[in-house]
């Protein structure tokens, strides 16, 4: 069995070409790209190839006038390389994963944010792990990825992949929405909430989490529904295989809802009905070997600390 197959890839060989790297940042906050020189002045000793998102690039030399060298700048999915750097916090890892989408590049997630459960390299370990690259001394970790699709009046303009998750939410502030899910063609229930998420066992620590879901391992091979703010006490998360397509259709006083793709929303009409379902292809994440998932949710999330 290929490794690209497996959902842990140890590598171990000595790397001695040229390798070619795409990096992605944050744009808002300046000193979450405080990093972006060490990351390059490392990677320009090693005659590596860079190449830069468009937007990130503009950001660093004309918001925050640092000198950048790269080989390239590139934009939307325009780019071919070994590897991905994402420098922020997860939201700029999640943007970075919807882009390298089905070319399957391993990602390495360079944390400029708060917490960094995906981007979890510190600015302090950024040597050691590219070095780990280079070394080929690490394992990828290949993580399910969701897709959507409508049926009906809309047709969404975004990117319909989620590593994290899916969410269906309510546009106005005044009542809920009914939710009619049906999963493999079956009617499930219809959710009278402000909400429903669906995720996959790397999105159990997002949202779904901060509703009530559970927390769920990688490579589980299941997906979580989370209703957001329930209308009845009834109604639980519930956990599904991850080769079930579910089907939900809205109603709502306002007429349209959101749609939530790893937190990038797009508005519907009651009149589109949605489709989700693992996509064809999964996102691969670097991991030094110290890296243990269970160590990060109790360092991270403080999972199971005792607080008296």
């Amino acid at each position: 069995m290929s490794y690209f197959c497996n959902p842990i890839f140890i590598a171990k060989t000595m790397t001695t070409r040229k390798l070619r790297f795409a990096i992605f940042g944050n744009i808002y906050q300046a000193k979450k790209s405080a990093s972006i020189q060490k990351v390059l002045s490392f990677l320009s000793e090693r005659k590596a190839q860079v190449f830069i998102d468009r937007e990130f690039y503009l950001f660093l030399t004309e918001d925050l006038h640092i000198d950048v060298k790269a080989d390239g700048v590139f934009a939307n999915d325009d780019f071919n390389v070994d590897y991905v750097i994402s420098m922020g916090g997860d939201g700029t890892f999640l943007k970075a994963a919807s882009r390298v989408g089905e070319k399957g590049y391993p990602i390495v997630g360079i944390n400029m944010g708060r917490l960094g459960f995906l981007a979890d390299v510190g600015p302090a370990e950024i040597e050691q792990s590219l070095s780990a690259i280079y070394r080929n001394d690490y394992k990828v970790e290949e993580h399910s990825v969701m897709m959507v699709e409508t049926e009906g009046e809309d047709q969404l303009e975004g990117c319909p992949y989620a590593l994290n998750d899916i969410a269906v939410l309510k546009r106005d502030n005044a009542s809920m929405i009914s939710i009619r899910t049906c999963i493999d063609g079956d009617h499930l229930v219809t959710y009278q909430a402000d909400g429903l998420i669906v995720s996959t066992p790397t999105g159990s620590t997002a949202y779904s989490l901060s509703n009530g879901g559970p927390i769920i391992a990688p490579h589980s091979g299941v997906m979580c529904l989370t209703p957001v703010a329930p209308h009845s006490l009834n109604v639980r998360p519930i956990v599904l295989p991850e080769d079930a397509v579910v089907k939900v259709s809205v109603e709502s006083r306002s007429h349209n809802f959101l749609v939530a793709v790893d937190g990038r929303s797009e508005k519907c009409s009651e009149e589109t009905s949605l489709v989700i379902r693992k996509a064809p292809f999964r996102v691969r994440i670097i991991k030094r070997h110290c890296q243990k998932y269970f160590h990060t949710l109790r360092e991270k999330m403080m999972w199971g600390a005792d607080t008296r």
